[in-house]
């Protein structure tokens, strides 16, 4: 197959999304597919690479951060995408369109399909879905909200990537959509022998901005301050300087490392050092780096919000909570780090539950995906051809 792929994130900016479409860039072309990415342009890029025998084409968005993209950032994606993608379609003449995200790639993949016909499938991670992720994009939907429904509907096929999300999209969108998890590939994400740490390492990775709820994560470890530990905070964002107040406010700064912004390589060798994942997010579609915790055999401690369920066996490989239940995450994390025994049972339990999001299943998953838009709109066009004639 011959696929567009439109994302407004892909490595080295964005989250968790943008590795996705990476991921899973890569493994298709491993299987033989041809794949151009359109992507947003950041800083010093290069507007056109190769990577991995993918050719990425970085388009001008406006994009002021490589871990968020605003509003005027996404209408700036949008705009230019289209004009771009509609050469790329007379030069490549792809047979698919994949936009990862409905918004805003799903609008710029819904336009070419107007103009050239092109079938396209949409990949919804939660914050493109209205009430996802409703303390960063719950303004912006309000008046958004009835522009969106045409994007869905004209789409050949539609996956989410969590049964919440699809849930989620289901109570605004009366379209038929399918659920294919973020995979990673078990091989490359090799733990090795497991063994807890002592003392035991905490760690944590995405973006300091409310939605991950970070200052919940600090309070929580200054209740474990008779215990020992260490934690290693993965990334940046506006948060910055609240959550490092708050750390010196609370006498932990002994325990706690920032790293910045990493390369992905980066991440999972840290996952490697690590015991234990804690993240009390307000809201997650399912999140990678949760994936890629699972696959490196950490055991987790997480919300119980989104996609983020469907990574864990509560009291087998790790513990859910709601947001807000401070109390239930210290007690969980007491129960882990005085117990090495517990947390190293939990820690094979979370790499033999990874399975289940084997890269090599999820690609060929989407392979399937893929082809049924395709013949699906072929026959489409046969039909409008016999009925026009």
């Amino acid at each position: 197959m011959n696929i567009l792929v439109l994302t407004h994130e892909y490595p080295p900016i964005g989250g968790g999304g943008g590795k996705v479409a990476q991921d899973l860039c890569q493994g298709l072309v491993k299987r033989g597919h041809h794949l151009s990415v359109l992507t947003a342009l950041f800083e010093n890029l290069p507007e056109k690479s190769n990577e991995y025998g993918i050719q990425i084409i970085r388009v001008k968005s406006g994009r002021k951060e490589a871990y968020r993209a605003d509003f005027k950032d996404m209408l700036g994606f949008i705009w230019s995408s289209f004009w771009v993608g509609l050469r790329q379609i007379r030069e490549i003449k792809p047979d698919l369109i994949h936009a990862h995200f409905a918004v805003p790639s799903g609008v710029s993949a819904f336009m070419l399909h107007l103009f050239t016909k092109t079938p396209y499938v949409l990949t919804a991670h939660l914050g493109d879905v209205p009430g996802g992720v409703p303390e960063k994009t719950g303004k912006w939907f309000k008046w958004i909200f009835p522009l969106t429904p045409p994007i869905w509907r004209k789409a050949a096929k539609i996956s989410a990537v969590s049964v919440f999300t699809r849930s989620l999209a289901l109570k605004h969108y009366h379209v038929p959509i399918e659920v294919i998890p973020n995979g990673v590939d078990l091989t490359a994400l090799d733990p090795g022998v497991i063994e807890v740490n002592n003392p035991p390492k905490i760690v944590f990775a995405g973006r300091f901005m409310p939605q991950k709820n970070p200052l919940q994560l600090i309070r929580c470890l200054a209740e474990l301050k008779d215990l020992p530990w260490s934690c290693t905070l993965i990334g940046d964002g506006p948060m910055y300087q609240e959550i490092e107040k708050e750390i010196h406010k609370l006498q932990i700064q002994d325990r706690i490392q920032f790293t910045g912004w990493i390369t992905p390589e980066q991440v999972i060798n840290a996952y490697r050092t690590a015991d234990i994942m804690f993240m009390p997010s307000l809201s997650e579609g399912l999140p990678v780096v949760g994936v890629q915790a699972l696959a490196m055999g950490l055991a987790l401690v997480l919300s119980r919000v989104g996609g983020s369920v469907e990574l864990i066996e509560h009291g087998i490989n790790g513990f859910l909570f709601e947001p807000h239940d401070k109390d239930g995450f210290v007690l969980a994390l007491r129960e882990l780090i005085s117990n090495p025994q517990k947390l190293l049972a939990y820690r094979l339990a979370s790499r033999k539950l990874a399975e289940k999001f084997s890269l090599d299943s999820i690609i060929m998953q989407y392979e399937q995906l893929f082809s049924r838009a395709i013949a699906e709109n072929k026959t489409r066009q046969k039909t409008t051809s016999k009925h026009s004639l």
